[in-house]
C-alpha cells in the first residue's frame, strides 16, 4: 500500500462496518483521519496489501506482525495474523480475495512468520483453506463479553 491509498483504505474499513456490524463509534469524517495515522504509524506492525483498480481501492488485507518469546534456538521468532481482509461486495468471487491471500502468505513467508493465522467468517473459510491454511486443533481463543 502507498500513503496516496490510505483514504482508500480506510473508507474500505468503513464499508466493511456498515455491512458487517452497521453501528459505529464515530463518523467517517472523523474515523478516516485518524485512521491514516494509526496506519502511518504502525507501519512496522501492520502491513497492508491492496488491490487498486483505476485509482481506486478495491480489496485490501493487513498482515499484523507479532514478536514471539524468545527460544535458546531462536532469539528472533515472530509470528502473523492475516486481518481485516475486504473486497468490495462488486468485485467478489473474481479472484481478487484469493490473491490478497496468496499476496500476504507470501510476504508472511518471506518475512520468516510462524504461524500465520486468520480468523475467518464462515463465508470465507474456503477461500483461505484454498490460500494453504488448515484448521489447527492447537489453535484455541477466548472470547470474552464486552
Amino acid at each position: 500500500m502507498r500513503d496516496d491509498e490510505l483514504v482508500g483504505v480506510a473508507r474500505l474499513r468503513w464499508q466493511w462496518l456498515e455491512e458487517n456490524q452497521g453501528t459505529a463509534s464515530t463518523t467517517e469524517e472523523e474515523f478516516v483521519p485518524a485512521f491514516v495515522t494509526w496506519a502511518q504509524d504502525n507501519r512496522s506492525s501492520h502491513r497492508c496489501l491492496v488491490v487498486v483498480d483505476d485509482g481506486v481501492v478495491v480489496g485490501m488485507a493487513w498482515l499484523a506482525i507479532y514478536q514471539r518469546v524468545p527460544s535458546p534456538s531462536n532469539m528472533h521468532r515472530f509470528s502473523g495474523d492475516l486481518q481485516s481482509m475486504y473486497v468490495v461486495p462488486d468485485r467478489r468471487d473474481s479472484g481478487l480475495g484469493g490473491q490478497l491471500i496468496d499476496a500476504v502468505v507470501r510476504l508472511a513467508d518471506e518475512l520468516g512468520l510462524k504461524p500465520l493465522t486468520v480468523n475467518s467468517s464462515g463465508r470465507a473459510i474456503s477461500a483461505y483453506v484454498r490460500g494453504g491454511f488448515v484448521t489447527s486443533p492447537g489453535l484455541l481463543k477466548a472470547e470474552f463479553a464486552r
